[in-house]
């Protein structure tokens, strides 16, 4: 009997743009509403359902595509895949949005940090405030949170595809 092996690099291609597009949609309505310097806590249960959703339907679909059959390896590697592709393209319109589209957003979220971490520490002394705001300033450049962007999308793609993954493997019979 043939046996029939799913494609990673489709199924990745197409549930990874597909994520990428439902976060960056999540981002733009964040924006409109004008709540992307507050980054509210709903944005990021949101995008965190999206890519559930992205990663577990992902799985489905090459759990179809491969005779019903998957191993914990598949998973993890499909997941991974999905997330890559969603990371990198996310991270480019991550990119576009803090040069292009919003080029003071950095100075605007500094600005706001600063105002937070004084409101949040008023014992904070001016040397100690301006040695966090170097800190928060080298994590905020374009090129720091496009890697983290990717490095983000990664490390929860990982951990979701490790748990979907042991929930939907069936390994293939020997004989098979």
């Amino acid at each position: 009997m043939e046996t029939k092996k799913a494609s990673v690099k489709k199924i990745a291609l197409n549930y990874g743009l597909m994520l990428a597009l439902g976060t960056i949609v999540v981002s733009v309505i964040v924006y409109v509403m004008g709540m992307h310097l507050e980054q509210p806590w709903w944005q990021s249960l949101l995008n965190f359902v999206i890519m559930t959703t992205a990663i577990v339907y992902g799985l489905k679909a090459f759990k179809k595509d491969g005779d019903g059959f998957m191993t914990l390896g598949e998973a993890i590697k499909t997941g991974l895949a999905i997330s890559l592709i969603a990371g990198i393209v996310g991270s480019i319109f991550t990119f576009l949005f803090v040069t292009v589209i919003e080029p003071d957003f950095v100075t605007q979220m500094l600005e706001v940090t600063r105002e937070k971490m004084i409101e949040d520490n008023p014992q904070m002394t001016e040397d100690q405030l301006e040695m966090a705001m170097g800190m928060t300033e080298k994590f905020m450049s374009p090129w720091i949170m496009t890697a983290f962007g990717i490095i983000a999308s990664l490390f929860f793609g990982f951990i979701i595809s490790l748990i979907a993954g042991l929930i939907m493997k069936q390994n293939r019979p020997q004989n098979y």
